[in-house]
């Protein structure tokens, strides 16, 4: 249960002001049908963070519990640094891709906005860190659903009442401290 509640809140958070929350507003916007966004998003992160979910648990079984922790330390603490860097996103590629409808479009656009996202990182490395990948995969699933949903139902409203830097501090604190722990091999992880 530890697996999904952390996967799904540090996820959360860490969505809060990213590219994909940020696309999620635009998509919104440019074609205003809620559902087959949210669709599209649900079906794009389940399939993006299922693999980023295999890679960390393959990660977890090619290393030694010592390199493991420390390379999961680390990977956290540079995640609570990269947090702190506001994300944009290029509405160049939206717009190319809109002869594949809207939930098509969402889908590519999403899919394709997560490859090397912080969100993807961060499953990759959640699901190294904890052995059930499922629950991970879940976890950090829900966490995007939870971060983007809103966005697409209210948008810009949303992003005008909260401060995105306080949400970044606030994710950015969750990985340092998720990074310390495990480089202090604290709790039950290895």
């Amino acid at each position: 249960m530890e697996a999904f509640l952390v996967s799904t809140g540090v996820v959360a958070l860490g969505e809060m002001g990213d590219k994909t929350q940020l696309l999620a507003i635009v998509l919104a916007a440019a074609f205003r049908r809620p559902w087959p966004i949210v669709a599209g998003i649900f079906v794009a992160t389940l399939a993006n963070h299922a693999a980023a979910g295999a890679v960390g648990g393959w990660v977890a079984q090619m290393m030694g519990p010592d390199v493991l922790r420390w390379v999961i330390g680390i990977s956290f603490i540079a995640m609570a640094g990269w947090m702190l860097i506001p994300d944009k996103i290029d509405d160049e590629d939206l717009h190319q891709r809109s002869r594949f409808g809207v939930f098509g479009t969402t889908v590519i656009a999403f899919f394709l906005a997560e490859m090397g996202d912080k969100t993807q990182i961060a499953t990759v490395a959640l699901a190294a860190r904890y052995a059930q990948v499922v629950q991970v995969v879940i976890g950090t699933t829900l966490g995007m659903m939870l971060a983007n949903v809103p966005a697409v139902f209210l948008g810009e409203k949303i992003a005008q009442k909260v401060s995105m830097k306080v949400v970044h501090g606030v994710a950015a604190a969750i990985f340092g401290v998720l990074g310390l722990l495990t480089l202090f091999n604290v709790g039950r992880l290895f």
